[in-house]
């Protein structure tokens, strides 16, 4: 019976410490007083579910993380050295899938509020024929490849961090059937497939569930960049996940314990980014999206 891959950037970090450039901050002990935004906002975290069979924490035990165990470890923080995200293309896109890539950049810019660029597209050819294979009627490409012998080569202006987008299906190993994703979280870099988000292809219909789950993931992975770990804490983007029917159920939301982790590591102003986002899905008509911070901008007003 073939692996079924499960929806998670298989973490690779090298055993070479020298060759980590991490950007760190080194934290003081004194844990800063929850401001109110947090503790109003707390009122609208949804308790997570009881997993079932199949769910991510069924088989897997996390202890999560607490505020105070993120604030005292070491992660990235922006500098004026390296401050913007970065998208990177892989494959061809049609119109639709464009746009999703666009709107994307959108979001990760209000989610982080960080300047966030995409670049220009590149060829599948960029991977040899070693790592590339056939499955079941449709082309997948070696997740490992582009992660090393790609993304991680490229060097960009104050990049923080680094996502590769691939139009084609990726695969991690010959035993496994497929990997949503891939990611080095030392040296901020990941690549994703968005194949799979599609339900088979891209159209007008189902354009804003592929939206959401793209902006999930997208913000998911990115948020592990900035040393964020699964959340046990409520329904929350950043809780692991074992599949898309999970993933669809999870929150596009950080709970209120992941909001003061990002909004300690990225200075931003909380009730500008809660706006930012509540006028983009409005925009976008992403409706179960509009109303979680319509509820969040009740409570602190």
């Amino acid at each position: 019976m073939r692996k079924i891959a499960i929806l998670i950037f298989i973490i690779f970090c090298s055993c070479n410490k020298e060759k980590m450039k991490v950007i760190t901050k080194e934290q003081p002990k004194e844990i800063p007083e929850e401001v109110p935004y947090f503790k109003q906002i707390k009122s609208n975290d949804i308790k997570l579910a009881e997993p079932v069979y199949g769910d991510w924490l069924f088989s897997r035990k996390e202890k999560g993380q607490t505020f105070e165990q993120y604030f005292r470890s070491k992660h990235t923080v922006p500098t004026k050295d390296a401050n913007i995200i970065y998208i990177r293309p892989i494959g061809n896109f049609n119109v639709l899938q464009k746009r999703q890539i666009q709107l994307a950049n959108e979001y990760l810019e209000i989610y982080f509020q960080l300047k966030t660029k995409t670049l220009e597209p590149i060829s599948n050819d960029v991977v040899p024929n070693s790592a590339r294979r056939m499955m079941y009627s449709h082309e997948q490409l070696l997740a490992g490849y582009l992660l090393n012998d790609v993304l991680k080569e490229e060097e960009h202006l104050n990049r923080i961090a680094l996502m590769g987008l691939s139009e084609l299906d990726l695969y991690p190993k010959p035993e496994w059937n497929y990997v949503f994703g891939l990611a080095s979280y030392r040296d901020k870099v990941g690549v994703s497939s968005i194949y799979r988000l599609q339900d088979g292809e891209l159209t007008s219909e189902n354009f804003n569930l592929c939206l959401s789950r793209l902006l999930k993931i997208s913000s998911h992975e990115i948020g592990h960049m900035f040393g964020l770990h699964h959340c046990t804490n409520a329904n929350c983007v950043m809780n692991g996940t074992n599949s898309m029917e999970e993933t669809d159920r999870h929150s596009i939301r950080l709970c209120s314990v992941c909001q003061r982790k990002l909004n300690s590591c990225i200075a931003y102003d909380n009730k500008k980014r809660l706006i930012d986002l509540e006028k983009y899905f409005k925009k976008n008509d992403l409706n179960d999206e509009f109303d979680l911070m319509k509820k969040d901008i009740k409570v602190i007003q």
